[in-house]
């Protein structure tokens, strides 16, 4: 036993001796870092990202609007964005169509841009005098007297949207810094193919065949001058303005601009807050995409509509954010560029649109959901 117990100790002082002095090293100046390691690479596969692709959009709603798109004589297009889900139903979406009070959307948005860049305020004062009336709705035209009437930017915005007035939306147009200020905003926020025309006298004047003059903001005077045109001379302006429409835009950009709008990504969460309600406060348009929308569902939309020429119509708009219960929320267009079907078939298939999105929103289960 004691042997092995000295072999033992002999075993440990033989290591002691081997490492000397330097058993437990004491740090200090002169004391060199411990080298370091070299990294080592691994190469381990990856696979190449998967994209993020939209749920497929639903078939039986699909096949409904390609129905209604065939079933309407005219120049038309349907656009169906969901604004969660992202898919995309559309029939001649693709095409310029007149967009006419459309239009007064883009203004908002401008307004409200520069309202978040600190540039405007709603409630600034401002005057319309009688050299800011326009022509057809303006309801603000009969509380224009003397030195002008006295309101707010934040009041012109709310007739503009909600009543389409358009003596409201010009002004304010004049107010954000005209038509090039809009198209920057659209250019800006990439918001596709939409343009914006030169302001509403101008673009209705060149529409009907006549010059703009001041004169044609009061009363009646545009109606009676216009009347006056050689009926082909206004068929042939009314044919430019279709085939190439200084306001057009495609429904499926207006249906992506309603869509991006709503999930906050054109404008500050109050200013889309703003946006929004006053589209919901809306009073025009009560026999398109309101008269089919169950109660129970919200709106928020701009109408927009163009000139007649005997049954000929060239702009009979909505568009706007259809909301379900359950919070679900699509972006539509609906517009009719050029037709001779009578209004009341024009408010019907705007309509049915709006009845097929509930349709489909009614027999889907949930958010993701693709009903056939």
């Amino acid at each position: 036993m004691r042997m092995a117990g000295f072999g033992r100790w002999a075993t440990v002082a033989g290591l002691l001796a081997l490492a000397g002095c330097n058993v437990v090293p004491s740090p200090g100046a002169s004391a060199n870092a411990p080298a370091r390691e070299p990294e080592v690479a691994v190469s381990i596969p990856v696979p190449p990202p998967r994209p993020r692709t939209a749920p497929a959009a639903p078939q039986g709603l699909i096949r409904t609007v390609q129905t209604l798109y065939a079933g309407f004589e005219g120049k038309k297009g349907i656009a169906i964005r969901a604004v969660d889900d992202g898919w995309t139903v559309e029939a001649g979406g693709r095409q310029r169509l007149p967009q006419q009070s459309v239009s007064k959307l883009w203004v908002a948005i401008t307004l409200l841009d520069l309202r978040d860049k600190g540039k405007a305020r709603l409630d600034d004062p401002i005057t319309v005098r009688r050299e800011d009336l326009t022509l057809f709705h303006q309801p603000i035209a009969y509380l224009v007297k003397g030195d002008g009437f006295q309101t707010t930017v934040g009041g012109l915005l709310t007739r503009a949207l909600t009543q389409s007035d358009n003596t409201a939306n010009d002004r304010l147009l004049t107010y954000v810094g005209g038509p090039a200020a809009v198209r920057r905003m659209i250019a800006e926020k990439r918001l596709g193919d939409i343009r914006f025309g030169p302001g509403e006298r101008l673009l209705q004047a060149k529409t009907a065949g006549l010059t703009w003059q001041p004169a044609y903001a009061l009363g009646n005077a545009f109606s009676v001058a216009r009347a006056r045109l050689d009926p082909a001379a206004r068929a042939t302006a009314l044919d430019a303005y279709v085939a190439d429409p200084p306001d057009g835009a495609a429904p499926i950009a207006i249906a992506d601009a309603l869509a991006r709008l709503t999930r906050g990504e054109l404008l500050s969460e109050t200013s889309t807050r703003i946006l929004l309600e006053t589209m919901g406060a809306s009073r025009t348009g009560h026999a398109r995409l309101r008269a089919a929308i169950p109660a129970s569902w919200q709106l928020a939309h701009k109408t927009g509509t163009g000139q007649d020429l005997g049954r000929r119509n060239a702009g009979f708009n909505d568009v706007g954010l259809l909301t379900a219960p359950d919070g679900r929320r699509f972006a539509v267009a609906v517009m009719i560029g050029d037709t001779t079907e009578p209004i009341r078939n024009r408010q019907v298939l705007i309509q049915n649109v709006a009845a097929a999105v509930a349709t489909y929103a009614g027999s889907a289960q949930g958010p993701g959901s693709v009903a056939n």
